[in-house]
C-alpha cells in the first residue's frame, strides 16, 4: 500500500532530527485545525472530516493513492454564500482505492477533496489549469433550470471509469464562507470496512497474539501480564557483560509488578526505539518513557546480533529481533528461542524481558491495537442514526466542553466563527485532540441531499444552534440547507449514505507503516525506458512482459516477505534496494546470470541481488539454519577450490567446477533455488529471502538512510543496433539521470565493496541502476527532482514517462 497526504509541503521533504520517522506528515499535521474538526461540528453535527490549509495557496491538492474517479465537479466561478458574496467553492473529486496491505488482504476505502479551487480563480494565481487532468479543465454542465444563477453549483459529474495516480494534481485549495481550507475525508462503505477489520484485533480489550501473520507490519508491540520477572541482564550474562559474544548492558533487576505493562517498539535509522507504558487493572494507562529507550545501531548491527545469538539459524533469530517472533514455521524446527528485549517497567527502572514467554502477547499496527487509541464509534440509538446529528455522549461532551471552556464568549451567526473556537479547544488540548485521532465513527455523510430538512431538524429545536438565534438571525437555517445543497452529490456514487469514517490523517500516517506493494503498484516500479552501459551508452525500452511477466508474477510476495522481514519498507530503503535488484535482473526479466564465461562460474549471480561465489552462497546457507547440512570437508574443498581460482582465473572454471569443488548434489540443488526463474514447484522463497539477506550483510540500510542527494547528470546515447535494419540513422541523443552518492555506496557494497566511498571508482551498471533507483523513489516516495536549473521541483525522472498500470 503506497500512501500520502494530499498536500505535499517542502518542509516535510527531510528532517535535521535522527528521531522523526514520518517529517511529511509532522508537517501535514500543522496545516490541520485552520478550521473544521473531526468527527464533531461545533453544533454537534457530525463533520467525519479535516479542513487543511496549505502554507500557499498555489500549493496543490494531490491523490492520496492510484484510484478511480467515481463522482467529480469542476466549476468555473465561486458561488454565493447567501451574503452576497461569491466566495466559496463547489469543485469536488471523489476517489475510490483498492490495494492490499498483506498477503491476501486486499482494502477498499475512499477520499474525498471538496471546496476545491474553481477554474476563474488559477489566473488570479498566475497558476495554468495545465496542472490539471484534462477532466478536470471543463467546467460541470450548470443545472438547466438556473444556468446563469451563481448561487447554484454546477452539477456534479460521474468518474465514469477515470483513474489517477498517486500524487496527481486534483486542483488547488477554494475554500467557504470566505476561509480558505480544503475539506478532506477518508472513508469505507459498511461492507469494505467488515471484509478488512473483522480479520483484525480492532476494539478487542483482550487480543491473543494472532495465529496467522498474512498482515503483520510497522510498530510492533507486547502486552507483558503481571508478575513477569524482569532482570538487570540476560540469563547466561557473563561477567563481561556479554551474552554469546553479544553486549547486554547491566540494568535493574525486579522479581515482578502486579500490572501489565503495554510495549511498543520499532526501527529507524538504525536504531530501535522502545516505548512502555503502565496499564492498570481499571484501563488507566501511565507513560514510564518520556522519550524512548534508544538502542543505537541496533539494526544496523542484527546481522551480527542475530548470527551470534542464534547461531543455528540466524535466520530465525533475526525474525525474533526483528518481531519478537516468527511470522514463518521456523527453520531450525523449534519457535522456542529466548528473545530478550530492554523494556522499562517503571519510572526510573529498566531491565530486560524474554519474549519466548507464550503469555506475552505479540501484535503490529496491523492489529489496530485498542491501546494505541483505535475505537469504533457508532450510535446505538437507531432512531437517530441516520439524522446528521451526533448522539454520542462521549464526542457530545468534548464539543460541550468546549462551549463551556469558551463560554465567555459569545456564539455569533457565523457558523465558521465557531467552528473556530472549537477548533482552537483542540488545539490546545493535546489528549482530546489524540484521541479524536482514533475514533473510527460510523456515521450519515453529510453530502447526501435526501431529506435535508428532517436531518437537522434539531438544529431549530430551542436549545439548537439555528434555535437559540430565531430572533437574531431568522433566515439561518434555511440559508444554511440552501447552501449545503449546492455541495451535496451523492445520487452520483451509488455508495450508501451511513459509512466508516477515519481521522484521514492518521489513517494516512498509520497506513505508510506498511510498505506492501500491491501488483499494480509493483507493476510500475518498473521503468519503460532504461540506460545500458556499453561500448557507447545504449537507450532501450522495457516491455510490459518485464514489469507484468513470470518473475513480477511469481515473486512479488516473496519479494514483499523480504522487505517486511529486513525492514526495507521506507521508500528510500525500497528503492535503494530496486534500483540494483530491478538491473541485476535484466528488469525482471532473469534470476540467473547464467553465463558461464564468467571466471566464478558455476556460482554465478543468482537472486535479486545476485548471490555470487561459492563463499557467499554458504554464508546464505548458514544463515537460513544449513549449518549442519554441509560438512566440514565440503567446506575445506570450496574453500581451496576458491583459493586456485583467484590465483588463476584463466582455469578457475575447472576448479570451481561442482565436480572439482566437492559441492554436493543438494548444494547443487539448494543454488538453483535461489536463481529459479519460472518453475513454481521450487523453493520461491530463496531469490528474494538471499537478497535480504545480503542487504543485511552488506548493511546497506546504513547507506539508504543517508541524506538523498539528487544530482541531475547527462549522458550521450543512442539505441540498440537494429539488426534488421542496420543502416537505420541512429544519432547520439542526450538522455538524463539522477546520481546520489549514498545510492552509490549501496549499491557499491553490494558489487564492489573497495568503491564505496570512492566515486572515481567504477564498477557495473551504475548508471542503469540510477534509472531503476530514481523510477523506485518516485512510484515509492515524495522526493522532488531537480530540473536543468537544480530546482527541486519534479516529481517523476526528468525525460522518463511513468508506467501505467
Amino acid at each position: 500500500m503506497i500512501i500520502s497526504p494530499p498536500l505535499l509541503p517542502a518542509s516535510g521533504t527531510s528532517s535535521s532530527n535522527e528521531n522523526v520517522v514520518d517529517p511529511l506528515m509532522d508537517a501535514v499535521d500543522q496545516l490541520e485545525l485552520a478550521s473544521g474538526v473531526y468527527p464533531i461540528a461545533f453544533d454537534r453535527r457530525w463533520h467525519p472530516g479535516i479542513h487543511l490549509r496549505p502554507d500557499a495557496q498555489s500549493d496543490r491538492v494531490r491523490a492520496i493513492a492510484d484510484g478511480e474517479v467515481i463522482a467529480y465537479r469542476v466549476c468555473q466561478k465561486a458561488i454565493d454564500d447567501g451574503s452576497g458574496n461569491r466566495n466559496s467553492s463547489a469543485g469536488f473529486v471523489l476517489l475510490k482505492h483498492q490495494t492490499e496491505t498483506g498477503d491476501g488482504r486486499s482494502i477498499t476505502f475512499y477520499s474525498l477533496y471538496m471546496h476545491l479551487l474553481e477554474l476563474d480563480g488559477y489566473s488570479n494565481l498566475g497558476v495554468g489549469t495545465d496542472i490539471l487532468p484534462a477532466f478536470l479543465r471543463t467546467p460541470s454542465p450548470s443545472p438547466s433550470e438556473a444556468s446563469t444563477d451563481a448561487t447554484v453549483a454546477p452539477a456534479a459529474q460521474s468518474g465514469a471509469g477515470k483513474h489517477v495516480y498517486r500524487k496527481d494534481v486534483l486542483g488547488l485549495v477554494g475554500g467557504c464562507h470566505g476561509q480558505r481550507h480544503l475539506h478532506f475525508e477518508i472513508f469505507m462503505s459498511p461492507t469494505d470496512f467488515s471484509a478488512y477489520f473483522n480479520s483484525t484485533l480492532l476494539d478487542n480489550k483482550s487480543p491473543a497474539t494472532p495465529a496467522s501473520t498474512k498482515d503483520y507490519w510497522g510498530n510492533s508491540y507486547y502486552i507483558v501480564p503481571p508478575g513477569r520477572p524482569f532482570l538487570a541482564q540476560p540469563t547466561g550474562t557473563t561477567a563481561d557483560g556479554k551474552l554469546k559474544g553479544v553486549d547486554f548492558p547491566t540494568l535493574h533487576s525486579q522479581t515482578s509488578v502486579n500490572y501489565a505493562l503495554h510495549v511498543e517498539s520499532y526501527f529507524h535509522h538504525g536504531n530501535k526505539y522502545t516505548n512502555c507504558w503502565k496499564a492498570d487493572s481499571d484501563g488507566t494507562r501511565t507513560l514510564l518513557t518520556q522519550q524512548p529507550i534508544k538502542e543505537t545501531d541496533y539494526e544496523y548491527d542484527m546481522y551480527n546480533r542475530a548470527s551470534k545469538l542464534y547461531a543455528e539459524c540466524p535466520s530465525d533469530g533475526y525474525e525474533l529481533l526483528r518481531f519478537g517472533r516468527h511470522l514463518y514455521p521456523a527453520s531450525s524446527g523449534t519457535n522456542a528461542s529466548a528473545t530478550w528485549i530492554h523494556v522499562a517497567y517503571a519510572e526510573g527502572q529498566e531491565g530486560y524481558i524474554d519474549l519466548s514467554d507464550d503469555s506475552i502477547v505479540k501484535l503490529s499496527d496491523a492489529d489496530f491495537p485498542f491501546f494505541m487509541g483505535w475505537k469504533k464509534i457508532s450510535e446505538e440509538n437507531a432512531l437517530y442514526s441516520e439524522d446528521g446529528m451526533c448522539d454520542i455522549e462521549e464526542l457530545k461532551k468534548i464539543a460541550s466542553d468546549a462551549e463551556q471552556t469558551l463560554s465567555n464568549i459569545a456564539l455569533d451567526a457565523n457558523e465558521y466563527a465557531n467552528e473556530d473556537l472549537l477548533c482552537n479547544y483542540i488545539l490546545t488540548n493535546d489528549a482530546v485532540r489524540q484521541k479524536l485521532r482514533g475514533f473510527i465513527c460510523q456515521a450519515p455523510t453529510e453530502w447526501n441531499k435526501d431529506h435535508n430538512e428532517d436531518r437537522y431538524a434539531r438544529l431549530k429545536d430551542p436549545n439548537g444552534f439555528y434555535g437559540k438565534q430565531m430572533q437574531s438571525n431568522p433566515n439561518g437555517f434555511n440559508d444554511f440547507i440552501k447552501l449545503l445543497e449546492q455541495f451535496q452529490f451523492w445520487d452520483k456514487t451509488e455508495l450508501p449514505s451511513t459509512l466508516w469514517f477515519f481521522h484521514p490523517l492518521q489513517f494516512i500516517r498509520h497506513f505508510r507503516r506498511c510498505g506492501w506493494l500491491s501488483k499494480k503498484e509493483f507493476t510500475q516500479l518498473v521503468p519503460t525506458e532504461v540506460l545500458r552501459e556499453a561500448s557507447t551508452m545504449l537507450y532501450e525500452n522495457v516491455p510490459d512482459s518485464s514489469a507484468s511477466g513470470s518473475i513480477a508474477k511469481n515473486h512479488r510476495i516473496p519479494l514483499n516477505r523480504t522487505f517486511r522481514k529486513y525492514n526495507i519498507k521506507i521508500s528510500t530503503r525500497m528503492a535503494v534496494f530496486l534500483g540494483n535488484a530491478l538491473q541485476e535482473t535484466q528488469w525482471l526479466a532473469k534470476l540467473h546470470e547464467d553465463n558461464s564465461s564468467q571466471w566464478y562460474y558455476p556460482w554465478d549471480g543468482r537472486g535479486f541481488l545476485q548471490l555470487t561465489h561459492a563463499e557467499n552462497y554458504i554464508k546464505y546457507w548458514d544463515f537460513i539454519g544449513r549449518k549442519n547440512s554441509i560438512s566440514q570437508a565440503t567446506r575445506n574443498s570450496l574453500a581451496s577450490a576458491q583459493n586456485h581460482a583467484d590465483h588463476d582465473r584463466a582455469h578457475a572454471h575447472s576448479y570451481l567446477a561442482d565436480s572439482a569443488s566437492g559441492a554436493t548434489a543438494q548444494m547443487v540443488s539448494w543454488r538453483e533455488d535461489v536463481g529459479d526463474n519460472n518453475n513454481i514447484t521450487r523453493d520461491l522463497t530463496s531469490p528474494a529471502d538471499s537478497a535480504g539477506f545480503y542487504w543485511a550483510m552488506m548493511r546497506m540500510a546504513q547507506y539508504a538512510d543517508k541524506p538523498l542527494k539528487l544530482e541531475r547528470k547527462t549522458v550521450q546515447a543512442k539505441k540498440p543496433v537494429d539488426h534488421h535494419h542496420p543502416d537505420a540513422p541512429n544519432p547520439l541523443i542526450q538522455k538524463i539521470y539522477y546520481h546520489c552518492m549514498a545510492f552509490r555506496d549501496a549499491s557499491a557494497s553490494v558489487n564492489l565493496p573497495a568503491a564505496v566511498g570512492d566515486p572515481n571508482h567504477h564498477f557495473n551498471g551504475y548508471i542503469a541502476r540510477c534509472v531503476g533507483f530514481a523510477q523506485a523513489l518516485a512510484v515509492l516516495g515524495e522526493m522532488m527532482f531537480p530540473d536543468s536549473s537544480g530546482n527541486q521541483v519534479l516529481l517523476f525522472p526528468e525525460d522518463r514517462s511513468p508506467r501505467r498500470a
